[in-house]
């Protein structure tokens, strides 16, 4: 795990040092990939060049609320939000059709506004879609900042091996074989991303792609 490690470090140095300004930006969704993350932020005692945020559809489990505390518990930080809920006087997200699509891209625009770069958790060991992540990209959807991944060589064994020895807090769901964890209507158990919107053809919710 050394060169892992090393690489990880590396990149998320490089990103607070560009953009020390505080305009560079956490996406979490208080996954095992953020978990690792924020704790290697800690380490570098980078914590406060970071802006931490979710987007909350209105239906997350219950878990995904006492890992987001569990967070700010741990490392001392404030995650802002950006609503993705039903509009008020509408019933609450049921399907992958509503909220995961339009909804979580305008909120990921809001979250982005004014960030000249932002960290993703994203592997490529994730998804078929996810296989040609770079360990920095340039994110053309919006107008070419720079992106971070620095995790996009880690294995879910990896993830669980720095868990482990250090003690990091994870999202419990972890444990009943959710491997990816999303909104609770339309995530079930299943290895890498099968889980999510479990039953369609839909393997990401537009953030990414």
């Amino acid at each position: 795990m050394r060169g892992l490690t090393q690489d990880t470090t590396r990149v998320l140095q490089e990103a607070v040092e560009r953009h020390a300004d505080g305009r560079l930006v956490l996406l979490t969704s208080f996954q095992k990939e953020e978990s690792v993350i924020v704790d290697e932020l800690a380490r570098l005692d980078a914590l406060d060049a970071v802006r931490f945020v979710t987007i909350d559809t209105g239906v997350l489990f219950p878990e995904t609320l006492t890992t987001w505390k569990a967070f700010e518990d741990r490392w001392g930080i404030t995650v802002h939000v950006e609503d993705a809920s039903a509009p008020e006087g509408t019933p609450a997200w049921t399907g992958p059709e509503h909220c995961c699509g339009v909804q979580k891209v305008a909120a990921l625009e809001r979250a982005l506004a004014g960030a000249d770069a932002w960290i993703t958790g994203i592997r490529r060991e994730q998804a078929p879609t996810r296989a040609g992540a770079e360990l920095v990209e340039a994110d053309e959807k919006r107008g070419g900042i720079p992106k971070y991944n620095p995790l996009a060589h880690w294995t879910d064994k990896d993830l669980w091996t720095r868990i482990m020895d250090r003690g990091i807090p994870y999202h419990p769901l972890h444990d009943q074989d959710y491997a990816s964890i999303g909104c609770a209507p339309c995530t079930k158990p299943g290895s890498g991303r099968e889980g999510r919107w479990a039953g369609t053809d839909k393997t990401e919710c537009g953030l990414h792609v």
